[in-house]
């Protein structure tokens, strides 16, 4: 896994959460969603009504229970979730591809509603990298540890990626979305995955994902991680402060 995230800039790692830890996370996602679980802390981003990316509502933050969030941050500071972040096959990956000291650059669940009865659920998320002055960091996180918490077959909108175009940096100084003239869709590939499978993401990596077209919720826990050496470069507000993991291999 680990030579093929070095070659293509992601691999499966296969099964990583039991269906009872599954199945805790996932309601608690539902309790935060739904207003019922503390929410004090966290950051969230409410679906477009049209599913269209450039559409989305920034900096609204909660709008009120809903399960038609396409983002919640910052879940490092739940303790539902963060009890299980220090699961010790989490550590074993970090430490492999990060080295001996972890810090945590976000924790966020990203969610794809249930196609409702005007069509499809969720935002349409175009090609993009996880990288650029945006995230405001003095090195490139190398790894994003991407969890399906429901089934995410193609249909649901699973991740899409571009083999190797990890390897080329940043496709623009700004990074994130990426221009589509440079996009050759022919190299797609899809990555459908089983709820608790986990992929390893080169942030760098191309990659996407397309609206829900299912009766089913699709949910993905997605961990970046990055040396402890990493500092917070932003200057208009005060610097971050990232949570350590994983202080020895165990």
């Amino acid at each position: 896994a680990l030579a093929a995230l070095r070659a293509d800039g992601w691999a499966r790692v296969g099964p990583l959460v039991a269906a009872a830890d599954l199945a805790t996370l996932r309601a608690r996602l539902d309790a935060i969603m739904d207003g019922v679980a503390p929410r004090a802390g966290l950051f969230f981003q409410h679906d477009a009504a049209s599913g269209a990316y450039e559409d989305l509502a920034l900096g609204r933050g909660w709008v009120g229970p809903s399960r038609a969030y396409r983002k919640l941050e910052g879940l490092e500071r739940d303790p539902v979730v963060r009890a299980w972040l220090d699961d010790r096959r989490l550590a074993r990956l970090a430490h492999a591809v990060v080295g001996p000291e972890v810090a945590l650059a976000r924790a966020v669940v990203w969610t794809k509603a249930a196609r409702g009865d005007r069509g499809a659920g969720g935002t349409e998320l175009p090609w993009h990298q996880d990288g650029g002055p945006f995230w405001g960091l003095s090195a490139q996180p190398p790894l994003t540890i991407w969890i399906a918490l429901d089934d995410a077959p193609i249909a649901s909108g699973c991740v899409e990626l571009i083999p190797g175009s990890h390897r080329g940096g940043l496709a623009t100084p700004a990074g994130g979305v990426i221009p589509a003239a440079l996009v050759d869709e022919a190299r797609a590939v899809p990555a459908p995955a089983v709820a608790g499978e986990a992929l390893l993401l080169d942030p760098l990596v191309w990659h996407r994902s397309r609206r829900n077209h299912t009766a089913a919720p699709r949910r993905a826990l997605a961990l970046v991680l990055m040396p402890a050496s990493t500092r917070c470069t932003r200057t208009r507000k005060a610097p971050r402060r990232f949570v350590r993991l994983y202080s020895s291999a165990g």
